[in-house]
């Protein structure tokens, strides 16, 4: 593994966030995954750890604002279990909004309860006509005098029905397109909000996926984020800062795949000698061990960019989620093939790790927006170099 030049601190935080989820999550992993439990024993034993504020402002409640130090506890809580890595990521997903678009009194009320991880959050942005395409959203908020009456569905929301604090996206001028959209917080509990049935997942099955439905539900104009007509940049700039965590649940998932395969192939006698020793296996291992090695920094380097100060990170954001959540994809295959038929059973965990990787290639915009994205922004940047 490359010396990335940890900080003590940082070492700390990956080695804790390592330390609770071997005591926390691992033992429950293979129930939580048959089950569907949501996995609060874990999600409580990392806000005891102080785990749950690292991307959030000290004067916040948190940790100091940084998104490397997000990236490693994520990676680190993934490398356990992807279900419980995307349930501890989400909230952050959730709350970044406000924490970028919030007013102080927003910020004041809603961060250092997440940050103390007292309350999760989620983000609501799908829907089941529309994702990719903000224009496309038919959830409406109407304004009625100090308040707005939302209606529509957000469909597939993690954290859904667990979470207290929501962000949700909703069209407050359908006539604008995308520029008609706004975001607003809205809290479980407000009267006309509800939540469908817990979806039946192929992977990360301990996390919530449920339906947000709202049938007239009124929200005062004080939950409105920024301003009318800002939801579409609300989720944009989200998303951006967001996808490095995609990135970090994509490696943990990689590298505990390699784990196990290295374990087996070790342990695993053919032909009077471990599988360790042949070749074609140890081929197999290496580039496993290459392509998260690559895709670990990638994320690195992008989270680092953005603590650095950088004001355009999308094209490097997306690299990070597309690159890492490919080679999630591929290596927990690869994994699988290392472990042959017992591979293919659950009694293996790497079955798991391949449902719950792929996933990471979905959500938060699929790879194949990621490539939109990344080839626009060469697209302008050859544009901008031949002004």
């Amino acid at each position: 593994m490359l010396d990335y030049l940890l900080t003590e601190e940082q070492i700390m935080i990956r080695d804790l966030a390592r330390k609770v989820s071997l005591e926390k999550a691992l033992p429950k992993r293979a129930e939580w995954d048959e089950t569907g439990e949501f996995p609060w024993e874990a999600l409580k034993a990392y806000a005891a750890a102080d785990l749950c504020g690292l991307y959030i402002p000290e004067e916040l409640g948190g940790m100091g604002q940084s998104v490397f130090n997000f990236c490693l506890a994520t990676e680190q809580i993934s490398r356990t279990c992807g279900g419980v890595g995307v349930t501890f990521a989400a909230s952050a997903l959730g709350s970044t909004p406000i924490l970028l678009f919030g007013s102080p009194e927003q910020k004041k009320k809603y961060m250092p309860p997440i940050a103390a991880g007292k309350i999760l959050a989620a983000f609501g942005l799908t829907e089941a006509s529309a994702g990719s395409d903000a224009a496309g959203l038919e959830t409406t908020a109407i304004k009625d005098g100090d308040y707005y009456i939302v209606n529509g569905t957000k469909q597939w929301i993690t954290n859904g029905g667990e979470a207290d604090t929501y962000t949700v996206i909703a069209m407050t001028d359908k006539k604008r397109g995308a520029r008609g959209a706004s975001a607003f917080i809205i809290e479980k509990g407000t009267p006309g909000f509800t939540f469908g049935k817990k979806e039946n997942k192929m992977g990360i099955r301990c996390s919530a996926t449920r339906e947000l439905v709202f049938q007239d539900c009124k929200i005062h104009k004080g939950q409105l984020l920024g301003k009318e007509g800002l939801g579409f940049i609300v989720a944009m700039k989200t998303l951006d800062l967001t996808r490095p965590g995609i990135g970090a649940q994509a490696v943990g998932i990689a590298q505990v795949a390699l784990d196990e395969a290295l374990k087996y192939s070790r342990e695993r006698i053919q032909f009077g000698k471990p599988i360790a020793s042949l070749q074609a296996i140890q081929h197999i291992l290496a580039d496993m061990a290459t392509q998260i090695e690559a895709a670990r920094a990638l994320v690195y380097a992008t989270a680092r960019m953005i603590d650095a100060g950088a004001t355009d990170y999308t094209l490097p954001a997306s690299e990070a989620k597309l690159f890492a959540s490919d080679t999630a994809m591929k290596v927990t295959i690869d994994a699988i093939q290392v472990l042959g038929g017992y591979g293919y059973m659950k009694e293996y965990p790497v079955e798991k790790m391949a449902r719950d990787a792929k996933i990471t290639q979905i959500y938060e915009g699929t790879n194949q927006i990621q490539r939109n994205q990344i080839g626009l922004a060469l697209i302008k940047e050859l544009a901008a170099t031949k002004k």
